[in-house]
């Protein structure tokens, strides 16, 4: 009785499903959060008898055998990269990528990783830092004296000082994009790290050919849907059951077995 087996490797898979799916909706609020969606592949099966094999009447070939699958299993979660709605704050430091791009962080070991999160500060040496401190690459100082600090759509950050009637530029951003957005190692915290899945990373000015601008005063919100995910969630929960009917059917037909 494979039965078993296989409705148990069905409930295992809506775990997951439903574990996908509440991360999800956990992070509905996360400023740059992207979801993700579960992907399943069938399992092995047991070839009793193969197609185009030769049958025992007269030669003729088997049309289309009989193949006895062994369930299901988890293949990937994938991230979904979509853009996020665009919710404006008013800080001069909040800043959104509209299109394609990422971002770039220095983390404390040299490390780069890289955000969809703007959601910007200054540290106590003027420098453009993410909430948690790591430094926004290239580093962007903005001078003690600013009394007014403009990011255009390109990225270059200019800074209107004290007494001055001439803003200065105080740098440029860039934003970062992959051949493979999907394939970035998540870190926690809003971060990104390049993988060999993911391809090599290509830095460029905003707004330029292949790359996103730059909006100032916004923040991109997670792209969850929560109907989507709550709908998905029920689908979820209606297929765990009813391979959890399964089993309890594989059993009762084992039970006589048993006597």
């Amino acid at each position: 009785m494979q039965a078993l087996q296989i409705a148990a490797s069905g409930m295992v898979a809506q775990q997951h499903n439903t574990e996908v799916v509440a991360n999800n909706l956990a992070n509905m609020n996360t400023s740059g959060y992207q979801r993700r969606r579960t992907e399943f592949h069938d399992l092995l099966y047991n070839q009793v008898a193969r197609k185009d094999s030769v049958s025992s009447r007269a030669g003729d070939v088997v049309p289309s055998g009989v193949q006895q699958g062994h369930g299901v299993r988890l293949a990937s979660i994938y991230r979904i990269a979509e853009q996020g709605n665009l919710q404006s704050t008013d800080n001069s430091f909040d800043l959104a990528i509209q299109g394609r791009g990422y971002f770039q962080v220095l983390l404390p070991n040299g490390d780069t990783a890289y955000t969809r999160a703007g959601a910007f500060q200054l540290n106590g040496q003027g420098q453009l830092v993410t909430q948690d401190g790591f430094t926004v690459q290239p580093g962007i100082l903005i001078p003690p004296g600013a009394v007014d600090v403009t990011i255009n759509a390109t990225g270059e950050v200019l800074v209107k000082l004290d007494g001055a009637t001439v803003p200065t530029n105080a740098g440029t951003l860039q934003i970062t994009t992959f051949p493979n957005e999907a394939g970035l190692i998540a870190l926690g915290d809003n971060l990104f790290r390049e993988s060999r899945a993911s391809g090599p990373a290509n830095a460029g000015p905003p707004g330029s050919a292949g790359f996103g601008s730059v909006l100032q005063g916004f923040i991109e919100t997670s792209n969850v849907d929560p109907v989507t995910e709550i709908a998905a969630l029920i689908a979820a929960q209606r297929a765990y059951e009813m391979n959890s009917k399964v089993i309890q059917t594989a059993d009762q037909m084992l039970a006589p077995s048993r006597n």
